[in-house]
């Protein structure tokens, strides 16, 4: 009987970021495997009553409580062994079922919120852009979601930083500081100067802070930034004070700044991401791509950290991981797949 624990323990003691890799069924491995010692896990479950992948396994339950109810005993196993601080991201598909969608991806979500205590920081929408549907009677169905869940509700690893797209540079003109996006405070000045909606000493307080911020433009402090003006700019947030801060801000101040980071802008909640071209391919074609991981792993796992995938498949989480210079564990109940995914990532040592 393979002895799971004894290559876990002893592959944390290796100086590689080569992926382990074990072929068995999801719940027994991670039994085996000592708590919190993981710091990242990402996967995508064989989907219900979609495909017989090889070697069966989950997915082919008679119900979708059944499914359900496997994929959490699952999930509390990866609940126990992740670290305080981890982060488990969670890809999964629907399913119709006698012509109705089924809604297996919030059933999930909510049975491990309510039932496991996991907290559920986002809900990505995966927009595949492109794939087949030849159903006439409704729309093609072309996202999926990932969901991102912590143990706990603050102190969890999160490098924003390491995610920010690169942002337009503020530049100086004719010596006037002009931001990313050619702000450069005539305007609000202007609209300062002229408002009716405030008193003399909140347009004080006004000019101070339109200046200060111009100067950390100028200091490369902001890349951006933008003023809203009581009864001048239009708001999208609530005007109630009970309920927004920024209303709030308004109505105490007469003015708030928003201030853009020098970084640049940090991803949102729906990515534009192509399947992969499974065409011409037959060892697997329900794999992810890899663009799928590169955000959660580079925002949620730390650089030399450890992640985890229990349905690896072919071992895309596995393969970036590596890349990205984090060590990781693959676990699938196909021999066929495991010794594919051992073959992709040796290709880059």
């Amino acid at each position: 009987m393979t002895n799971y624990k004894k290559q876990f323990e002893s592959y944390i003691e290796e100086p590689t970021f080569r992926p382990l890799f074990f072929c068995g069924d999801a719940l027994e491995v991670l039994k085996a495997i000592p708590d919190e010692s993981v710091d990242f896990c990402m996967t995508s479950p064989p989907y219900w009553g979609k495909r017989e992948y090889a070697s069966g396994g989950n997915g082919l339950e008679q119900t979708c409580e059944q499914y359900i109810g496997n994929l959490l005993a699952i999930f509390d196993e990866v609940k126990r062994l992740l670290k305080a601080t981890g982060s488990f991201w969670l890809n999964i598909g629907d399913t119709y079922k006698d012509k109705g969608l089924v809604g297996i991806p919030w059933r999930i979500a909510l049975a491990m919120i309510d039932r496991q205590g996991w907290m559920l920081r986002n809900d990505v929408i995966w927009n595949k852009i492109k794939g087949p549907d030849n159903s006439t009677d409704k729309l093609r169905n072309v996202h999926e979601h990932v969901f991102h869940f912590v143990k706990q509700r603050k102190d969890f690893y999160y490098d924003i930083d390491s995610i920010r797209s690169k942002p337009r540079e503020a530049r100086v003109k004719n010596g006037a500081v002009v931001s990313a996006t050619g702000v450069t405070g005539i305007r609000y000045r202007r609209q300062i100067e002229l408002s009716t909606s405030l008193t003399a000493s909140e347009k004080e307080t006004a000019f101070r802070a339109l200046e200060s911020t111009l100067a950390s433009v100028a200091r490369g402090e902001l890349s951006d930034f933008r003023m809203v003006i009581r009864n001048q700019q239009r708001i999208t947030h609530s005007d109630s004070e009970t309920v927004s801060g920024r209303a709030k801000e308004l109505m105490q101040r007469g003015f708030y700044i928003l201030k853009y980071h020098p970084g640049g802008s940090k991803p949102g909640d729906v990515w534009d991401i192509l399947p992969e071209d499974t065409s011409g391919r037959s060892e697997h074609y329900a794999t992810y791509p890899e663009d799928l991981c590169k955000i959660p792993l580079l925002a949620t796992c730390p650089q030399g950290g450890m992640a985890l995938d229990p349905f690896c498949g072919t071992g895309t989480t596995n393969d970036v991981a590596q890349r990205l210079q984090r060590k990781s564990v693959g676990i699938d109940l196909s021999q066929h797949y495991i010794n594919i995914a051992t073959e992709r990532c040796r290709r880059l040592l």
